[in-house]
């Protein structure tokens, strides 16, 4: 059974209809998201044109079999305050709503599916960088 963690910009993709983005969500048996991805989703709505249509797509999502939410808890926090010490020690600072999204990941034992290159910076993860063009 495949159980991923999927990004905002993977999400945003696969809304987009970019292709290999949605071939890839179709082999996942379990999309998992995280209350962060959710925040930021729901953020860019707000800020968008198109509010509502992209807040029922998000509800219909949310609804499939497939898809759950993962917690964000105090042992979240300790995976947080793991990742983030590592890259400090590495000098490898990344948004700190993705150090949340990938310490989800982490406590969950989940691979990240990303756009974002930075992810890959984040060793005690296992993620995958999509190329979207």
């Amino acid at each position: 059974m495949t159980r991923t963690l999927v990004d905002t910009s993977a999400y945003s993709a696969f809304f987009r209809g970019h292709s290999g983005v949605k071939a890839l969500f179709q082999k996942i048996d379990e999309i998992v998201l995280s209350p962060v991805v959710l925040g930021e989703l729901r953020a860019g709505f707000i800020a968008g044109a198109h509010r509502r249509k992209n807040e029922r797509e998000l509800d219909l999502f949310l609804r499939s079999s497939r898809v759950s939410i993962a917690s964000v808890d105090e042992e979240t926090s300790g995976f947080y305050a793991a990742i983030v010490h590592g890259l400090r020690a590495a000098g490898t600072p990344i948004p700190t709503n993705d150090i949340w999204i990938a310490a989800s990941a982490m406590q969950h034992g989940l691979r990240v599916i990303t756009t974002d290159r930075h992810f890959a910076k984040i060793p005690q993860i296992l993620c995958e960088v999509l190329a979207v063009e």
